[in-house]
């Protein structure tokens, strides 16, 4: 049964230890201070007697450390060493995804959290409903005051039947009957189950700053947030970009909100109008006949391509061949055919081809694009090529 150190000391990165087994690159040591991951934290790294551990897991129970290239056999008496910079900014992202859920329950009171995630590269919770950006400033004061008050982060053991642990936020059905249960405290604001490693103060955090929201699909929104120094950096790469904008569209920063607001107001308003206009010069197109077959096609602003697809369907419709193209920095097109003899997905994907563009669709109708760069006439010059070619072959 291995030791395992990090249970009891999280701040333990250094220690002897023995062989006790050895499978090809999976080595098993009788006890240990690597973090096998688990709670949503990623596992260590470091080295065992100067070989490279990339990864330490639990196998059957066991905890694995993988070693490649050990040479190590059964018996052998090693020293090991976890990469304390790594444990530690694990240590503080996983105290702070605790301190950031509670204080978003402040906000929030019946926000739950789905899944969490701390490695050094990314660190986020996923919570089942978006959070406005007012609540997570709000949610932000809290922590960093807490940050500041250099609150006590301690760690008990309690039975899962203890009537103390209503208290304590956690997921009793996926704690086994006769099972102790980890409990993380932060001072006197949060009570969590948890298995993970944690600082012992919330001092150490220096710093909690959230930089991105992003949809996490069915299980709700993954709230991305930085400790420390990342912190620091993130929020006043973020402050100098706002300031930036704020000169752009000549607006106090104060007011850079509500600025943004009434500007994608605007916006919208005029691509609806655009694609108004759009609509009805698309699908007021005169044919020219190619081979006994009504041909249409335009070059048009940008507008959602739902326009041109609407369009399109109209003049298929009508058993005519249509070449829609809007522009913009990357030129969408739209190809429809209510006549034999032009296969619209083939049509596209000889033209997309030569332009470096994707696409896709049936025989009667397809869509596609081209990267950036590439000239909405151009596109359609060479889409129109391949119509007029299979129609003049039916001719």
């Amino acid at each position: 049964m291995t030791d395992e150190i990090f249970r009891r000391d999280g701040y333990a990165f250094e220690f002897e230890a023995r062989v006790l087994s050895v499978d090809g690159d999976e080595v098993e040591l009788d006890s240990t201070a690597f973090y096998p991951g688990g709670g949503g934290q990623v596992c260590d790294t470091g080295a065992i007697q100067g070989v490279a551990v990339t990864e330490a897991f639990y196998k059957g129970g066991r905890i694995v450390h993988k070693a490649p290239g050990n040479g190590l056999v059964a018996g052998d008496a090693v020293w090991c060493s976890v990469d304390w910079d790594r444990r530690y900014d694990l240590m503080q992202g996983h105290t702070g995804e605790h301190l950031l859920f509670c204080s978003l329950r402040r906000q929030v009171p019946d926000l739950a959290v789905n899944k969490i995630f701390i490695s050094p590269e990314s660190k986020y919770l996923v919570v089942d409903r978006d959070v406005g950006w007012e609540d997570v400033r709000e949610a932000l004061v809290f922590a960093n005051r807490a940050i500041r008050d250099n609150l006590p982060v301690t760690k008990a053991v309690m039975s899962r039947d203890d009537p103390e642990l209503e208290k304590v936020r956690i997921k009793r059905e996926r704690i086994p009957e006769g099972e102790d249960v980890s409990v993380v405290s932060i001072g006197g604001i949060d009570l969590s189950a948890c298995s993970g490693l944690h600082v012992m103060e919330t001092g150490e955090l220096e710093m909690m700053f959230v930089d991105r929201k992003a949809s996490a699909g069915k299980d709700g929104v993954a709230i991305h947030f930085k400790v420390g120094r990342e912190a620091m950096g993130s929020a006043m790469a973020l402050a100098n970009a706002c300031l930036q904008v704020s000169d752009a569209i000549d607006s106090k920063p104060e007011d850079l909100v509500r600025t943004a607001s009434n500007l994608r107001s605007e916006y919208d308003s005029l691509r609806k109008s655009a694609g108004r206009f759009v609509r009805a010069q698309a699908m007021g197109l005169a044919p020219t006949s190619v081979g006994g077959v009504d041909v249409v096609g335009g070059v048009f602003p940008p507008v959602d391509r739902s326009v041109l697809s609407e369009a399109a369907e109209a003049h298929k419709g009508k058993g005519r061949v249509c070449v829609l193209v809007s522009e913009g920095e990357s030129a969408s097109v739209v190809v429809s055919s209510g006549a034999g003899g032009v296969d619209c997905k083939d049509v596209l994907s000889k033209a997309l081809a030569d332009l470096g563009g994707k696409g896709g669709g049936r025989p009667d109708f397809a869509q596609g694009g081209t990267p950036s760069g590439v000239l909405a006439e151009d596109l359609f010059s060479r889409t129109m090529e391949e119509v007029v070619g299979r129609l003049q072959l039916i001719k």
